[in-house]
């Protein structure tokens, strides 16, 4: 099944789902995971990782993000593409609690194809998210780049900074929490 099939047959499911059809939300879970699982396998054996079992853990890691992030999914975006992502932050984790490193992870042909095309909405989010970022102190906004985009982990960023790492830990918290506030009071106004 093509891609564009999938997002075609899983799109009216998915949106059943979260209107609280049960039986939907059983059928997208079970038919994404054939997808997912194929997916994180081929990844994994990419990365030198070629364990079953360690595909089964990605998966329902990842199934259990899903369900638990099932509010954020934007129903004008494609479905394939937010449970592909939602998969490979899942993997990359995984990864990194493994002690494999992700650099050399390379990126799937398929995620190209995922994207959905450009549109003014994206760019508006982007540019929402980089004001949002501008209106932080200087340190806070190093601190959430290095940990929450580049991956890095909190005691690396804190030392970096030149923070304690609870200091740093209440710093992102915060930052997050302003970040938050200013996005809402965006959203808040005509556009």
């Amino acid at each position: 099944m093509s891609l564009q099939e999938l997002e075609t047959r899983l799109r009216p499911i998915f949106l059943a789902a979260l209107a609280g059809d049960a039986a939907a939300y059983r059928l997208f879970l079970d038919t994404i995971s054939v997808r997912l699982r194929g997916y994180l396998r081929q990844m994994l054996a990419r990365a030198g990782r070629s364990e079953a079992s360690e595909a089964e853990d990605v998966l329902q890691e990842t199934l259990l993000a899903l369900h638990l992030s099932r509010h954020t999914y934007d129903a004008t975006s494609p479905v394939t593409a937010w449970a592909h992502a939602i998969a490979r932050y899942k993997l990359v984790d995984h990864l990194r609690r493994s002690g494999r490193h992700t650099a050399n992870l390379p990126l799937d042909d398929e995620a190209y194809q995922l994207a959905g095309p450009a549109d003014g909405a994206a760019s508006e989010a982007k540019l929402d998210l980089e004001r949002a970022m501008a209106a932080l102190p200087e340190r806070t906004r190093a601190l959430i780049g290095k940990v929450k985009l580049q991956g890095t982990s909190v005691a690396e960023a804190a030392g970096a900074v030149g923070m304690t790492e609870t200091a740093a830990k209440v710093a992102i918290h915060r930052g997050l929490q302003a970040m938050a506030k200013f996005l809402s009071r965006r959203g808040e106004r005509p556009g």
